[in-house]
């Protein structure tokens, strides 16, 4: 009798044991990856933030058969309600793409269990969950500034920004210790559109119109939609050398619109980015770190176009080659007022 009554007990604790490993939540059991939703802020039409994002979405969906929800021109307001809906029409992943959703989006995916990665708040990162991809073109930027160095026939050469975020942060700081480490002599001007500019077009031509008029005839554009605007700048507008001015795109390749004056961009490709977030889910490794852009795997990598010289673009693979080997480091700057420290001047408005 006491033989059977304990087996009946281990059969008991045997199906609890079952059922509570069906109930474990997707940071400890893999649960089967079904879709793969983005969130955007703008239409996927900018060339840049929004449409580099959307586009590697969509190729790492069809690369592992999940099916593709995107949800786009969502602004930057409360996400909340677009998160939750999101979840509920089931999401495997839901990409927050602009950081206005970083505090939304980890109480969204604790609530429903439904992972989340998010942009410049890595401190919320948590295994299973929550993973943080804050990013930087760093190194390619800081290739740009060999070439704007290289290029600019008044010794001087701007950055203009649509807002002061972490990439672009860290992207204008890596530009201006290429400059620098080119030629010392050559004048950084640095410009700031506005606090969040990030589609504002005529701010993009107005401000950069300002730099060339400074003297600078290369110009590292960093604006999303605001870029435009600063495309139409070079285009129209002679440097006060009375030669051409260089625009230096990042993000996308806006070769389609160009009229003769895109030196180079500084691409992301988050193709890899996207894929090592499903092969962490996989893997049961999402949330335990954060993902970078890499000169190694052309995740981060410079366009090149006729424009440049062929000595020049030599000289600059070299040091593309000594960043990937460790032998020139380029440094990491997040902070607006040590990024401002590294320029010659700055023109921001008043906050």
């Amino acid at each position: 009798m006491i033989r059977r009554t304990a087996s009946r007990a281990l059969t008991v604790l045997a199906a609890l044991a079952a059922l509570g490993a069906l109930a474990l939540p997707a940071r400890t059991q893999a649960a089967p990856l079904q879709a793969l939703a983005i969130m955007l802020p703008e239409e996927p039409t900018d060339y840049g933030w929004n449409q580099q994002a959307y586009t590697a979405a969509k190729t790492v969906a069809a690369k592992y058969g999940l099916k593709f929800m995107p949800a786009t021109g969502l602004g930057y307001g409360d996400p909340h309600a677009e998160l939750r809906e999101l979840a509920e029409d089931g999401a495997s992943l839901i990409i927050a793409h602009a950081s206005g959703y970083n505090t939304a989006a980890p109480e969204i995916a604790a609530e429903t269990h439904v992972p989340v990665a998010i942009v410049d708040r890595p401190k919320d990162s948590k295994p299973g969950l929550v993973a943080d991809y804050t990013l930087t073109g760093r190194d390619g930027a800081y290739l740009a500034g060999v070439l704007a160095a290289r290029m600019t026939r008044t010794h001087t050469v701007a950055i203009v920004v649509a807002a002061e975020s972490p990439p672009w942060l860290s992207q204008s700081a890596a530009f201006a210790q290429g400059v620098k480490a080119t030629d010392p002599a050559v004048k950084v001007l640095y410009a700031v559109i506005g606090p969040a500019a990030y589609a504002d077009v005529a701010g993009g031509r107005r401000v950069t119109e300002s730099v060339i008029g400074a003297g600078a005839d290369v110009v590292f554009g960093q604006g999303d939609r605001a870029s435009f605007g600063m495309m139409e700048a070079v285009e129209t507008k002679k440097s006060s050398g009375g030669g051409p001015v260089w625009f230096i795109d990042q993000l996308g390749d806006k070769t389609a619109m160009d009229k003769g004056h895109l030196l180079t961009a500084v691409v992301w490709n988050l193709v890899p980015v996207y894929s090592a977030m499903i092969e962490d889910l996989k893997a049961q490794r999402f949330g335990t770190h954060s993902y970078a852009l890499s000169l190694a795997d052309d995740s981060v990598h410079l366009l090149h176009t006729r424009y440049i010289p062929q000595a020049t673009w030599q000289e600059i693979m070299a040091q593309r080659r000594q960043i990937i080997d460790g032998k020139l480091k380029v440094e990491t700057v997040w902070d607006a007022a040590k990024v401002r420290a590294l320029m010659t001047s700055v023109t921001a408005p008043a906050k």
